[in-house]
């Protein structure tokens, strides 16, 4: 069997069902990610049942494709062993690859299931080489770059990578950088970090010289760019999508695809069919993301709604039924609807499946015809009515129909001068052996290669092959017809022989080995509380009453009275040289507290002796395998996520290695980015909830930040820490967040 040559780079579908990751397959795509019932970032999507994966990946293995499966959320600490349950299931399909967020899960996925592959999420942050240094350090074969990195950074960073890079190439785009956005969970609980976002950043805003939806962004969109991509060698091109239909999958698939195989840089007519199959994805208007400097400037175009999709027209009727509207584009039955709210807000989304035309039933309506469009959501009055999708019929794979994936067997396979020799590492050490017909080679030695290939094919409907060993004693030749008759013999008497059940996973084994290590962490004895408390001061900041307190800067702002120097949550690539200078300029003042709150810091900080690292607000660490973790890196202290509700920092703080922080007050940023935002000030939105937009004139990143402050009280066991960059002591409206509700 000849083997397949690696794509590069490999095109990546989204899969948000059965249905759509099969699409993706016979649209071209190389491989697809696709997410359970929990711990992902889409949990708002349909996903993915065990048996529906187990389907989806025995079809991926029949057509030599990948499946990767993304754990992309943060965990909280008594998640942990239902976690870690969850991976030992998933084990038994063996994807390609698991995409994670959270550092307590990475370190759970190298340290206990060693055999997958990891990949880390663009939630991780990753935006330049010296992170990726990090990801490397960590056991990361791939990283999914951060998103607001430009074309010039990505061409740096690729030069310098230690890991493969998968970049996104289409599809929504978030405002806020990769991993820090708090917008949809100080609203009210639901997680963007835990794959609840209920895009906020959506809505029309109010400030002082105007409205608009001044966070909302364009979808992106880079045929032009995918031959520059090629020939940087990036590993993965990634169109975004798991909330979409099959439609959508099929089209964006297939006009990347086309570009991908094309020889050459492609031109205009080739270019022009892309982008006619692309249109049929029913997005927002196009634009290159944030690829370069000059579309941070043109992504968000704040005068018009953030709604995806075809604008069909304005709901002028509604009652229990339904609702009615004159339609600009043509409509059939099976199309999916969108009704958006002048607010902005997220409206509701339908199939349609009944409709009248002019008061008759129809299974169709052409532009300029008045339908009326049954269905039982509540839909807003005015609201603009969008399509985006239409009925998915054309495809030659049932799901229904498709197997489940088999058994795999784990094989050692031995061959001497007279037998060849099976032993089935996870079935009970049963032992299968059969003599061989050899002979000294003088060309065409058998390979283990060669063995592999041949005994992969089972012809098994309940049995397959799983890792295969071979050690070969000698250089024998050995007839195909040989290896053929030894094989077939193999798999004949594995079908009578091994029973199903007694078939094992090294998951199980290590399943029971994470329950004892974590039973074994127990209560830490950190006088976290006994630790003097940390206040981060701004320029205009008045110093803390309190003497012993440690005065933190940000370090584009040390001065004389710096006890810590806090480290930018984002540097791009061109700057990293600028901010070892920095940090090179803070040792020499004798500094020796330095705060992260991005993994890339490590890095910079690594070659610096006799330091005092924690970690801080956005690096997000939620439980005690994420602490573990960062005290393996050389971390001293660590923060507690700020989302985290009363009991879930409790919990950490019970279990941590290290000693606990807690962010007890201050204004932290909801939403950061590189994107021109052009209202700065006072906004609110419909609900008159308020916020104010501010530009970082030292990393020039625009910011949102609640009107009210931040503020808990403290907790026991946990040491304090106060953010007065943003804030003042003593402010009149407060919030709680998260700390006395329930983090979704």
């Amino acid at each position: 069997m000849k083997e397949k040559t690696k794509k590069i780079p490999e095109l990546l579908a989204p899969a948000g069902n059965l249905l759509a990751g099969i699409t993706a397959f016979e649209a071209g795509a190389d491989a697809v990610y696709a997410g359970l019932s929990k711990f992902n970032a889409r949990e708002r999507g349909e996903n993915f049942s065990f048996n529906d994966m187990s389907r989806l990946v025995a079809y991926a293995r029949h057509h030599s494709r990948k499946v990767y499966v993304t754990l992309n959320t943060l965990i909280k600490e008594r998640e942990l062993p239902e976690i870690v349950e969850f991976l030992a299931e998933l084990g038994r399909f063996r994807p390609d690859a698991v995409i994670v967020q959270d550092l307590g899960v990475l370190r759970i996925v190298r340290e206990y299931f060693s055999g997958m592959e990891i990949h880390a999420s663009t939630q991780m942050g990753f935006h330049n080489s010296a992170g990726l240094q990090v990801a490397a350090r960590l056991g990361v074969k791939r990283v999914i770059l951060e998103r607001q990195v430009t074309l010039e950074e990505l061409k740096i960073i690729r030069a310098n990578s230690p890991v493969e890079l998968e970049i996104f190439v289409h599809g929504a785009l978030c405002c806020s950088l990769s991993g820090q956005c708090l917008f949809s969970s100080w609203l009210g609980g639901w997680s963007g970090n835990r794959g609840k976002c209920k895009q906020p950043c959506r809505r029309r805003f109010y400030g002082a010289e105007g409205n608009g939806f001044f966070f909302s962004t364009q979808d992106l969109s880079t045929l032009e760019l995918v031959h520059e991509f090629k020939q940087l060698g990036i590993a993965a091109l990634k169109i975004e999508g798991r909330l979409r239909k099959p439609d959508y999958v099929r089209n964006a698939v297939a006009a990347y695809r086309l570009l991908l195989d094309a020889e050459g840089l492609p031109g205009r007519k080739l270019l022009g069919e892309a982008r006619k199959i692309l249109s049929g994805t029913y997005g927002r208007k196009w634009s290159h993301g944030f690829y370069s400097e000059q579309s941070f400037k043109t992504l968000i175009k704040h005068e018009t709604p953030g709604a995806a999709g075809l604008l069909c027209g304005r709901a002028e009727f509604s009652d229990a039924r339904g609702f009615a509207f004159k339609t600009a584009h043509r409509l059939c039955l099976g199309d999916r609807l969108r009704i958006q709210p002048e607010t902005g807000d997220e409206g509701p989304a339908l199939t349609v499946t009944r409709m009248a035309v002019n008061g008759n039933f129809s299974p169709k309506a052409a532009p300029g015809q008045e339908c009326y469009i049954f269905c039982d959501k509540a839909v807003p009055l005015h609201g603009l009515v969008y399509k985006i999708g239409e009925d998915y019929a054309d495809r030659t794979v049932k799901p229904a129909n498709l197997p489940e994936l088999r058994s795999a067997l784990d094989l050692q396979l031995t061959v001497s001068s007279t037998e060849i020799r099976v032993e089935l590492f996870n079935a009970d050490g049963l032992v299968w052996k059969r003599a061989l017909l050899t002979r000294p080679a003088r060309t065409q030695a058998l390979t283990p290669a060669r063995v592999v290939s041949e005994f992969t094919a089972s012809g098994s409907k309940k049995l397959r092959a799983g890792n295969i060993q071979v050690d070969i004693d000698g250089a024998y030749f050995v007839p195909a017809s040989e290896l053929k008759q030894a094989r077939r013999a193999f798999w004949d008497w594995a079908a009578a022989n091994v029973d199903l059940a007694a078939v094992f996973s090294d998951n199980v084994a290590a399943l029971e080995t994470f329950r004892k290590d974590y039973l074994a962490i127990g209560k830490t004895g950190i006088d976290a509380a006994a630790l003097p408390e940390t206040i981060a001061l701004g320029r205009r900041s008045r110093l803390p009453a309190n003497r012993k307190a440690i005065k933190a800067h940000s370090i584009f702002e040390m001065n004389r009275l710096t006890d810590e120097v806090i480290l930018p949550a984002f540097c791009p690539e061109p700057y990293l040289a600028g901010l070892r200078n920095m940090i090179d300029d803070a040792y020499g003042r004798k500094i020796r507290r330095f705060r992260i709150t991005g993994l890339y810091a490590l890095e910079l900080l690594k070659d610096y002796p006799e330091v005092r690292i924690s970690a801080g607000f956005p690096l997000p660490v939620c439980n005690s395998l994420a602490v573990q973790e960062l005290a393996a890196l050389g971390l001293s202290a660590v923060q507690g996520w700020i989302e985290l509700e009363r009991a879930a920092l409790t919990e950490l703080a019970g279990k941590a290695v290290l000693p606990v922080e807690i962010y007890r007050y201050g204004r932290p940023p909801l939403l950061s980015t590189r994107a021109y935002i052009a209202v700065k000030g006072e906004v609110k939105d419909a609900r008159d909830q308020r916020f104010v937009v501010q530009e970082d004139r030292h990393t020039h990143i625009a910011s949102v930040y609640p009107r009210k402050v931040f503020s808990i009280p403290r907790l026991p066991g946990a040491a304090d820490y106060y953010d007065l960059t943003h804030a003042d002591w003593n402010a009149g409206e407060l919030d709680s967040f998260n700390f006395d509700r329930m983090l979704m």
